[in-house]
């Protein structure tokens, strides 16, 4: 019988990623410094692929979604140098989220309103044919971006995480780590594919799932 990892398990050991990505307190206070651009550039590229993401799984466009980002870190920067968010006072992650709605809300206005002014130029049409690019336009409001933020959120902890993890481990052992526990290959295939025998397999599981739990809770404690 298979001792293969059920999805449970997998999510338990990946759960411990559940913190947040690397909001250090240190690097936005650096953020006060305009002429930081290297702490600016990091921010930019710890963040905006992130945002992106969640304004496309939102149901915007590539080109909407990249509107979304420049005009969210616009709003993140104008609020830091007014001061509006302060790192001792509440999280980073409830602050970046409602700078991206205001963006993919209004986004989603944008659409509409063009739709509308699409619309009225089959005035002529079938109802059918005038209406269906309006009623086709997702709507922001029935979607739980906040259910849909943690679990991005959480993705990007675990990339996070996995990758610091990759440059502690030696890449075999994140190799059999990898392919049994996240792709969830049994036993048996990742010693035939991998040509390793079953006390590798297992010594890779946990000893890499217990780097991965601390590299974890590392990042859970940023955010507190």
């Amino acid at each position: 019988m298979s001792d293969l990892p059920k999805v449970a398990e997998t999510e338990e050991l990946l759960k411990e990623t559940s913190g947040s990505p690397p909001t250090r307190k240190t690097l936005i206070e650096k953020l006060d410094n305009w002429d930081d651009w290297a702490s600016w550039d990091e921010f930019y590229r710890t963040y905006s692929g992130f945002v992106f993401h969640v304004a496309r799984k939102t149901g915007l466009s590539d080109d909407e979604a990249s509107d979304v980002v420049q005009e969210t870190f616009i709003g993140v920067a104008k609020n830091l140098q007014k001061k509006k968010f302060d790192t001792s006072l509440g999280s980073f992650k409830s602050f970046l989220l409602n700078q991206a709605r205001w963006r993919i809300l209004d986004q989603f206005r944008r659409r509409k309103k063009q739709q509308s002014r699409e619309a009225n130029l089959y005035a002529d049409e079938t109802d059918e044919r005038r209406t269906a690019p309006i009623d086709r336009c997702a709507d922001p409001n029935g979607v739980a971006l906040e259910k849909l933020w943690e679990k991005e959120w959480q993705d990007k902890v675990m990339d996070i995480a996995l990758r610091r993890v990759r440059a502690l481990v030696s890449p075999r052992q994140f190799q059999i780590f990898s392919c049994y526990v996240i792709k969830g290959w049994s036993p048996e295939r990742v010693k035939k594919e991998l040509g390793v025998n079953a006390a590798q397999v297992y010594l890779a599981k946990h000893r890499v799932g217990r780097i991965l739990k601390r590299e974890a809770a590392k990042l859970a404690e940023t955010e507190q």
